[in-house]
């Protein structure tokens, strides 16, 4: 089976790797990763993202691992439109977070209208940081958790920039 999935990642956090195990599971992989023009179009809230390059090394180190542990084998290519890669004909999964469910029903109009089958699409839940809120990409950057979701306190992120809190 094929599955397709797609984000920023940046920083990948371990809501990310979440969904990268429940790829795995179902299948072979491959992921779109936003371009440098997209990727700042996704934001909710504006801030520094790093260029594909960078997030693509990043990616592909995290990938790697659960590749190999599910004996799968991946492929990252960029991402032009929020709609990307899995509105292609090969993919039989989308996996999603609970806020991009709509763009897989999106995605999957977009392929009955091309002829093609619908996606089963897989919602993989929010994981939860220490305080209860999701872990994301932003609170990250801005210094409030770490990457597994524990909550930096102000001494622990003080005299740095957000970018030393990633």
């Amino acid at each position: 089976m094929d599955v397709a999935l797609g984000g920023t990642f940046d920083p990948v956090h371990d809501g990310h790797r979440r969904l990268f195990e429940r790829a795995f599971e179902l299948g072979d992989v491959t992921v779109g990763l936003t371009s440098d023009d997209l990727a700042p179009k996704t934001r909710h809230v504006e801030r520094r993202v790093r260029s594909f390059a960078e997030r693509k090394d990043a990616l592909e180190t995290e990938l790697e691992s659960i590749a190999v542990e599910y004996d799968r084998e991946f492929e990252i290519r960029p991402l032009e439109e929020p709609t990307g890669i899995a509105t292609e004909p090969q993919f039989d999964y989308l996996v999603v977070s609970p806020e991009t469910k709509d763009g897989g029903d999106r995605i999957n109009e977009i392929r009955r209208e091309r002829g093609h089958d619908p996606l089963e699409v897989v919602v993989v839940p929010h994981l939860r940081a220490d305080d209860g809120d999701i872990i994301s990409s932003t609170r990250i950057v801005h210094g409030e958790i770490d990457e597994h979701g524990t909550v930096l306190e102000a001494e622990d992120v003080a005299g740095g920039d957000s970018d030393d809190a990633i």
